[in-house]
């Protein structure tokens, strides 16, 4: 089965390292592109490139601004992320539920011994 198109797919355009960077940044509010590229240390091309991406599958808006276009987090499109993650953390409690008792166990016996 062919690969879905990073702008059609949330999933896979999160996948990019840069553009999760980019998600994080705009975590702490809006900013032009300029910006983004400077605090990245990315070309100013390249970040617009991953902007358009994330602006396509709905993770980010923009504005204008004069000469400038502004970004910003749109998170609503990440609950499709959200909830596929979140029916993983009923593993991870069990998970770690049972790691602490083994180590618990572990102590024991050193007392114990």
């Amino acid at each position: 089965m062919a690969r879905a198109a990073t702008t059609s797919d949330v999933f896979n355009a999160i996948a990019e390292p840069r553009r999760r960077d980019i998600l994080t940044l705009l975590r702490s509010g809006d900013r032009p592109v300029t910006e983004v590229s400077e605090v990245l240390g990315m070309t100013q091309p390249g970040a617009s490139k991953h902007l358009r991406v994330l602006r396509e599958v709905g993770l980010v808006r923009d504005r204008r601004e004069g000469k400038q276009r502004v970004y910003g987090l749109d998170a609503t499109g990440l609950r499709a992320v959200h909830e596929w993650t979140g029916g993983f953390e009923q593993f991870w409690n069990e998970s770690f539920d049972r790691l602490d008792a083994y180590v618990q166990d572990l102590k024991a016996e050193r007392r114990q011994e």
